[in-house]
């Protein structure tokens, strides 16, 4: 799935251990795959740390969780919601009619 996503530009949200471990395998077979992996947290999943950092991707959410089922990622979409929102709808100063005369 991270492949396909890449080859689309589509990022990917990993959420610990398993999906980790997909990313690893996607990132030695196509190494630029990995600009496409978002990590949600970092899991409390022995090894995880390890594989985030082989990856070169920094977790969202440090957490100390260890759920499963995506915990991770469904708290990060918010996150990634929210950003996408500010970038995409926050006025300039210009367009808000704001000076930055007082600001200096």
């Amino acid at each position: 799935m991270i492949l396909g996503a890449a080859a689309y530009r589509v990022p990917v949200v990993i959420d610990g251990f398993i999906s980790g471990a997909g990313a690893m395998i996607a990132r030695a077979l196509a190494p630029r795959s990995v600009d496409f992996v978002i990590a949600s947290h970092l899991s409390e999943e022995p090894g995880h740390k390890t594989m985030v950092t082989w990856l070169g991707v920094s977790p969202m959410l440090n957490m100390n969780m260890r759920l499963g089922e995506g915990t991770g990622a469904a708290l990060s979409f918010t996150i990634i919601d929210a950003s996408l929102k500010i970038v995409r709808e926050m006025a300039t100063y210009d367009e808000a009619g704001v000076s930055d005369t007082g600001l200096r």
